[in-house]
C-alpha cells in the first residue's frame, strides 16, 4: 500500500503533440553555469535526504544567465530518440548519454511549449548528468530540472532519497510516498524554495528510486528560476501525476546505466568500527537529555544528523545534533585561533546569536567540537520547535552549559 500525505492520485498522463526542433545545440549555457547547476542540484538532493539545513549552510541559489531564442518542442519517443542511447543493450559498456540527448527526452516529456535557458551535462561529462530549462507551455515560465544518479539499493540513503522530510525544517503543503508497479518508490514534494516563505516561490519535486538503485530527481518552480526570480504562475506546471510519470520515465534510467561506474573511495568502511557516526543520532541525543523535558518530535533513526522536539514546560525547543568524521581537514575554518582547546585536544567553540531561517524572535545556540580524530560533533537549540516559525519561549530548553554537556559525551564516539 503507498504511503501517502495528502499527495494527489494519479491520473493518466496525456501524450502532447509535438513539432520540430529548432537548433537545439545554440540553446546551451556554459560548462560554468553547468556545474553550478549540478552542485545546487546536488545540494538540494541532500537537504530532503539529510533535512540538515540547520546545521550545515547550503550553498545559495544559481541564477541563470539568459539564452536567445526560444525552442518548439520536437515529437517521437524519448527512450527512442537517439541513435547513440539507443545503443545494444548487450555491449559490455552503454553509449554515453549527451547532454543534448538528455534535453531532447525532458522536451518530449514535458509536451508543447518554448525552451529556454538550457544547461544540461551528458554522462561522458561528469559524474551526475542532469538537464535543466526554463519551459513556457503558454502559462507561465517554469525552471524545470532533472537530475540522475546511483544509490546502493537498500541502503540508508536509498531510503531517506524517498522519505518526506521533517516539518521543522521543511515547510510543504503535502508530501506522500508510493511503491509502482516495478517496485520504484517515489516521494512528490510540493514545497516551497524558501523555508520562511518570505517569497512564496513554489518547489514541487519528485525523488525516485528504483530497485536497481537508479535515482532519478526532478524539480520545478512556479518561477523562471529557483531563487531571485518573480513568480510567474500559480503553480509549477506539473501536476503530482505527471511528476511521478516524468521522473518514472525509462529514459532517464537508460543515461543512468550509461554514467561511468565510480571506484570506491576507501572511506565508506574505515570508519565504521563502533562508532557512533552510523549509529541513530536522535536515541542517543535523547539518553543525554537532563531531566525535566518532554519530547514531542524526532528525526528518527536517521545517522548523521538528528533533532529532538522538547518541552520543559514553557514552550517548545529545537534540538538538533550532527556528527561528522574526517573533519580536519577544514578545522581552521570551523575553529579561529580563540577556540577552546581541552586537555586532550578536543577544540570547543560557543556561538549564540539569531536564528537562521526567519522565524520571529528565534534564536540559536551552538556548542561546536572537534575531537583530535576529526571526529566533528555540533548540537544546536533554539527556542521555538522550528527555525522558520516564531519563538515560544525566550531562550532555548537547554542552556550552554547543558550543550556542551552533551557535545563532549564520549556517547558519540
Amino acid at each position: 500500500m503507498p504511503d501517502t500525505q495528502h499527495s494527489d492520485p494519479l491520473d493518466p498522463f496525456e501524450e502532447r503533440l509535438t513539432a520540430g526542433l529548432h537548433d537545439a545545440g545554440n540553446a546551451f549555457e556554459t560548462d560554468r553555469a553547468a556545474l553550478a547547476h549540478a552542485g545546487a542540484l546536488k545540494g538540494r538532493r541532500r537537504l530532503l535526504r539529510r533535512r540538515n539545513a540547520a546545521v550545515m549552510s547550503g550553498a545559495a541559489g544559481i541564477a541563470l544567465v539568459g539564452v536567445g531564442g526560444a525552442l518548439l518542442l520536437p515529437s517521437g519517443n524519448p527512450a527512442k530518440a537517439q541513435g547513440s542511447a539507443a545503443a545494444s543493450t548487450h555491449a559490455s559498456a552503454p553509449a554515453p548519454v549527451s547532454g543534448q540527448d538528455l534535453f531532447r527526452w525532458l522536451t518530449r516529456l514535458l509536451g508543447d511549449g518554448s525552451y529556454s535557458k538550457v544547461v544540461a551535462r551528458g554522462t561522458d561529462e561528469g559524474s551526475s548528468p542532469y538537464v535543466h530549462v526554463v519551459y513556457d507551455d503558454g502559462n507561465g515560465k517554469s525552471a524545470v530540472e532533472v537530475g540522475m544518479g546511483r544509490v546502493e539499493p537498500g541502503s540508508d540513503e536509498a531510503r531517506q532519497a524517498t522519505k518526506c522530510p521533517a516539518k521543522v525544517f521543511t515547510h510543504y503543503d503535502a508530501c506522500g510516498t508510493s511503491r509502482l508497479a516495478d517496485g520504484s518508490l517515489v516521494m512528490i514534494l510540493q514545497g516551497y524554495e524558501y523555508p520562511d516563505r518570505r517569497v512564496d516561490t513554489k518547489w514541487w519535486s519528485a525523488e525516485l528510486v528504483t530497485p536497481k538503485g537508479q535515482h532519478v530527481s526532478v524539480s520545478e518552480w512556479n518561477a523562471a528560476a529557483e531563487k531571485d526570480a518573480p513568480i510567474t504562475r500559480s503553480q509549477p506546471p506539473l501536476s503530482p501525476a505527471r511528476l511521478t510519470k516524468l521522473a518514472a520515465s525509462d529514459a532517464w534510467r537508460q543515461a543512468i546505466d550509461a554514467m561511468p561506474a565510480q571506484a570506491p573511495t576507501g572511506t565508506e568502511t574505515g570508519d565504521k568500527g563502533g562508532s557512533a557516526l552510523n549509529a541513530p543520532i536522535a536515541p542517543t541525543l535523547k539518553k543525554l537529555l537532563p531531566k525535566g523535558l518532554t519530547v514531542s518530535d524526532s528525526s528518527g533513526y536517521d545517522s548523521g544528523f538528528g533533532y529532538l522536539v522538547v518541552d520543559d514546560g514553557k514552550g517548545r525547543s529545537m534540538v538538533q545534533v550532527n556528527v561528522q568524521a574526517n573533519m580536519s581537514d577544514v578545522e581552521d575554518d570551523l575553529f579561529g585561533s580563540d577556540a577552546e582547546v581541552l586537555s586532550d585536544g578536543t577544540k570547543v567553540a560557543e556561538h549564540q546569536g539569531p536564528g537562521e531561517k526567519g522565524g520571529a524572535g528565534v534564536v540559536m545556540w551552538t556548542v561546536d567540537t572537534l575531537r583530535t580524530d576529526g571526529t566533528r560533533v555540533v548540537i544546536s537549540a533554539f527556542n521555538s520547535g522550528a527555525q522558520d516559525t516564531a519563538s515560544t519561549r525566550k531562550t532555548p530548553a537547554l542552556t550552554m552549559k547543558q550543550l556542551r554537556a552533551i557535545a563532549l559525551s564520549p556517547n558519540w564516539l
